[in-house]
């Protein structure tokens, strides 16, 4: 075998919990001896440092970025297994921001937070993009896998949007609605472990352009998961009861007395 096809789930309590990332390996003849070259679906998107919008995969392991020690391929231990468990674990990580060259040193910086915070608001939208791609044209053989996720996880990803659209911070764990629920009739109920909103800081800034355009991603997300069989039918429901605007009608100028 000397080509692989692999799909990695974004990891929960990250900016790209719940999506789709699909990587093209090609082993070469020099392989173990060299690292496999790895292509990633993109989409013509930049969702992340490591993860370039022409494929480009950034990364020591594989020979594109320089490391040090153990962070490089070792023909002798390193897999493909542990390429793709640095991916999901390195790269797809909670704050992603962090990850450029260089920009580590903000961790502590009284900017640094806040530009991590923007740039997370960024990756979801453009991870979002990214399941709309898949959904539209899914990678060969991995078709029934698209949709199959799409259908079991379109409901939880659509709760997200709106979770993130009412100014909580993206990459925040979303509540589990039957969770919030049953603590919500709890009587007197002091569930320590209950998921507590936690609120963007810049969300007052970021508002306006982020809510509309993430408004306008659940739109298109919600017509494909219906399409996919998915369990929609809150969201349709609070879709159809929004009042609809009434025209206003006017009244016809009475004509002039003769």
């Amino acid at each position: 075998m000397d080509l692989l096809r692999a799909v990695i789930i974004g990891p929960q309590g990250t900016p790209y919990h719940d999506g789709l990332f699909f990587f093209d390996a090609q082993f070469t003849a020099s392989y173990p001896a060299t690292p496999p070259v790895v292509y990633y679906h993109s989409g013509g998107l930049r969702l992340n440092p490591n993860l370039y919008d022409c494929g480009t995969v950034c990364l020591s392991l594989l020979g594109t970025w320089h490391g040090n020690g153990c962070e490089n391929w070792n023909s002798a231990h390193s897999t493909m297994l542990q390429v793709l468990i640095s991916i999901q674990g390195l790269v797809l990580n909670e704050k992603p921001y962090f990850n450029e060259p260089g920009y580590e040193t903000e961790v502590n910086d009284a900017n640094g937070p806040r530009r991590s915070l923007e740039y997370n608001d960024t990756a979801f939208q453009h991870s979002c993009r990214t399941m709309l791609y898949s959904l539209r044209r899914p990678p060969q053989h991995f078709e029934d896998l698209v949709a199959g996720h799409f259908r079991e996880r379109g409901h939880a990803i659509l709760n997200a949007c709106k979770y993130y659209m009412e100014g909580n911070e993206v990459g925040s764990v979303v509540p589990d609605e039957g969770k919030e629920l049953e603590n919500a009739n709890a009587e007197g109920s002091s569930n320590s472990n209950a998921v507590k909103p936690k609120k963007c800081a810049g969300a007052g800034r970021r508002t306006a352009s982020f809510k509309a355009d993430t408004k306008v991603l659940f739109e298109e997300l919600l017509v494909e998961f219906n399409v996919k069989g998915a369990d929609t039918k809150k969201f349709c429901a609070e879709k159809s009861k929004k009042p609809r605007q009434k025209k206003k009608k006017l009244k016809k100028s009475q004509p002039a007395a003769a």
